[in-house]
């Protein structure tokens, strides 16, 4: 599959400018998915339609949301997509009405937890997050989330902090939704000596060096962890894992409104999901082999995250966690 990509992609050109405006036939994408991925993206997209000049922006989440906020305060945005890496960030955008509700959107393969049910926003990928430990430190692999609270495991645990982390603050939000775990779950890891990194970056470094046996980890870190010769693996816990979506939404100020189209229905499709296991992402669809080394989709349970609800409390969140673990 890298090759024949690679050979795709060699042979395509393309355009990622600075731009003051969309013109005719022009798109415009604002994404926080990495620069190098995105010009795989858009090549490919491309080769499916040769006349459509995607126009891009890419920074991370929190300055696409700085840059679309500004453009709505000063009536003029220029974004016709949106591609960015949470659903706290789709879900701010959708309630402030800046979304268009795309009803015959592509979705009939999708899993259900990747759909905004009003269909203002659909999840591309499956970043999913759950338990990295040092095979060097741990002879029994984990199963079970609870298996971190575990005496001797608490006190060789180490997590990204949501003050940091997106994925960490949808994976806490997500935990705390669940009845079966709720605050407690976090409560008992601080009491029993966890420790808080800053970003994902921070815990793989850890449990990779030895410094702490297991990490609270999105999985793509551990496996590539893993390949580069860490003495590290991966568990998904038996109760689920948590999803990072990456949604992609058009804006209901879209000015090319049928290039917006076209680059959803692509970004749904099983050519984009061919690329997206090529750039090491779980596929969005459970009939597509995954990365090497990757479970089988169908095999995975997730714990399901409301989105409103975790914007709602996404600052509670961040100071409950801080005030446990420190920030």
């Amino acid at each position: 599959m890298r090759t024949s990509f690679a050979a795709l992609l060699a042979g395509l050109a393309i355009s990622l400018t600075t731009f003051s405006a969309a013109q005719a036939g022009d798109l415009v994408v604002y994404t926080s998915q990495p620069s190098d991925q995105m010009a795989e993206v858009i090549k490919a997209f491309n080769a499916d339609h040769p006349d459509i000049k995607v126009n891009l922006f890419r920074s991370g989440t929190t300055e696409v949301m700085n840059k679309l906020q500004a453009e709505f305060t000063a009536g003029a945005p220029q974004a016709d997509v949106v591609l960015i890496a949470d659903i706290v960030a789709a879900t701010q955008l959708k309630q402030d009405g800046r979304l268009y509700a795309y009803q015959d959107a592509p979705i009939g393969n999708l899993p259900q937890e990747l759909i905004d049910p009003d269909h203002t926003f659909f999840g591309t990928k499956m970043i999913t997050t759950g338990i990295v430990y040092n095979t060097n430190l741990v002879k029994t692999a984990p199963t079970s989330w609870n298996d971190l609270l575990a005496p001797d495991a608490a006190k060789s645990v180490i997590m990204p902090s949501p003050l940091y982390s997106g994925a960490a603050a949808i994976h806490i939000g997500a935990v705390i939704q669940d009845p079966a775990f709720g605050w407690g779950y976090f409560e008992k890891l601080a009491t029993g000596g966890a420790a808080a990194g800053k970003g994902n970056g921070t815990v793989i470094d850890a449990v990779a060096r030895g410094d702490k046996a297991y990490g609270i980890v999105v999985e793509y870190m551990a496996y590539n962890a893993k390949t580069k010769g860490s003495p590290v693996d991966f568990a998904f816990p038996k109760e689920g894992v948590t999803i990072v979506s990456q949604p992609v939404a058009i804006l209901k100020t879209a000015k090319n409104l049928d290039a917006a189209k076209a680059f959803v229905d692509w970004q749904l499709s099983r050519a984009a999901q061919e690329l997206s296991v090529h750039q090491g992402y779980f596929p969005i669809f459970s009939d597509m082999t995954p990365p090497a080394g990757y479970p089988a989709v169908s095999s995975l349970k997730f714990l399901n995250a409301d989105g409103a609800t975790l914007l709602k409390n996404d600052a509670a969140t961040k100071k409950k966690f801080a005030d446990l673990f420190g920030g």
